[in-house]
């Protein structure tokens, strides 16, 4: 029976007379695929329900916070004892230092850390403090990569940018962008040339360790050493941004993966369990720039709020605890549920190239290699649009956007992988 959504319907049309298209994040409007966006009544494990009914797998996990799958019931507790205690402080509390104490047991590059409301604060604010640190203006930042919304990082930037097709964004003085160098991912001599060109001017390259927000991207061989070996040879500070990895790819993310160490890392989403969290942290002797230490100021008055921080505890702890099972289960659900859908989809002739990295993954439609946005840039994203559009009428929900990744969670198991994979077996022969 084909989904109704009378209800969606009439919530769209509501929001749309108050919210600038009817939406508060622009990928949620479905432009990129089409279609009408269902409105999300409640959530639990591996799926979302509609206000009118209608229960989809989720294939995107709020765009990947939820990891232990949705309302995780020690996270929920964790959030009601909390709110108990009042929302909101305004002042030091004790679990900022417990949440950070998970923190640097897991990421021990991150000697100091500081606590914000999102990802994009987090981005912006480790920018700040490359430039403060070493005095320069300059940052490297690449193609398709997202590090949120702040001007400067909003040049050739991934995520809801790249799915609309918007090279950058109106309202950014040049005065700003003129000082961040958008590169190509995995061209080590691009980042070469961009030092050769600005001598003692580069604050910071800030990189998405694997890029999430123009589709799963991952660093070729060597990638990102050579990134930390030109950082360290011209004095600038090396960011990875694992908003996105931090804690997906493995418990200490993608620099434990690859092993590398950044001065600094930036981070959200599972952190802070599902609710508003980020934070950014690295080497002592940056961190200690900030005020009310040293010179660079950077401050929010929801930073380390209470009840983002228990659910983030709750999230961590159980990630520590159950580190084994966790992350090998992800394995497993991931590689059949990508590797599944990509051999129906060459069964069915159709040409599909899929990246995939513990549980982040994307399926690109296109028969070539993808290595940076430029190739991911050559997928069909109208076939992506018919796809999408197919697997939500069979009950599943994948990212609005051939240039998001997908994430799953422990939630997901082999019920998850055999809908998924006879709902994609029904798309390709549509």
């Amino acid at each position: 029976m084909p989904r109704t959504l009378i209800q969606s319907r009439k919530l769209q049309l509501r929001a749309e007379s108050l919210l600038p298209g009817g939406v508060d994040s622009p990928v949620r409007a479905f432009r990129a695929v089409g279609g009408e966006p269902p409105f999300v009544a409640r959530a639990e494990g591996a799926y979302l329900w509609d206000v009118d009914g209608n229960r989809y797998l989720d294939m995107f996990g709020s765009w990947g916070p939820m990891i232990l799958g949705h309302a995780f019931p020690p996270a929920v507790e964790a959030i009601r004892a909390a709110a108990g205690r009042s929302a909101s402080f305004g002042a030091s509390h004790a679990g900022e230092g417990d949440l950070a104490e998970l923190v640097k047991q897991c990421f021990p590059s991150m000697e100091r850390l500081r606590f914000t409301s999102s990802g994009t604060e987090a981005c912006m604010s480790a920018v700040r403090l490359a430039r403060g640190f070493t005095g320069r203006k300059f940052v490297v930042k690449f193609e398709g990569c997202y590090h949120g919304h702040s001007d400067a990082m909003l040049v050739k930037a991934g995520s809801g940018v790249a799915t609309l097709g918007i090279p950058g964004s109106a309202g950014i003085p040049e005065e700003t962008a003129m000082h961040t160098l958008a590169l190509p991912f995995n061209d080590l001599g691009a980042v070469q040339a961009a030092f050769d060109a600005y001598p003692e001017q580069i604050a910071c390259i800030i990189v998405e360790p694997v890029v999430g927000n123009a589709g799963t991207i991952l660093p070729e061989t060597g990638y990102l050493h050579g990134l930390r070996q030109l950082a360290t040879k011209n004095g600038a500070l090396l960011i990875l941004d694992e908003v996105m990895t931090g804690f997906r790819l493995s418990l200490g993310g993608a620099q434990q993966v690859f092993g590398i160490k950044p001065d600094l890392t930036t981070m959200g989403k599972i952190i802070g369990g599902g609710l508003p969290c980020g934070a950014f942290g690295g080497r002592a002797d940056v961190m200690e720039f900030l005020a009310p230490l040293g010179p660079v100021y950077q401050a929010g008055t929801l930073s380390g709020n209470p009840l983002a921080m228990a659910a983030g505890i709750a999230t961590l702890e159980h990630l520590i605890a159950h580190q084994g099972e966790v992350y090998s289960g992800l394995e497993r659900t991931s590689a059949a549920m990508a590797d599944g859908v990509a051999s129906l989809a060459q069964e069915a002739g159709i040409a599909i190239t899929t990246t995939r990295v513990g549980s982040m993954f994307t399926w690109f439609f296109t028969d070539q290699p993808v290595k940076d946005f430029t190739t991911a840039a050559t997928s069909d994203t109208a076939a992506f649009g018919r796809f999408h559009h197919a697997m939500m009428e069979a009950g599943v929900w994948l990212p609005p956007s051939q240039f998001e990744a997908m994430f799953i969670s422990t939630a997901h198991g082999a019920a998850e992988v055999a809908l998924l994979l006879e709902a994609a077996r029904q798309a390709f022969v549509a």
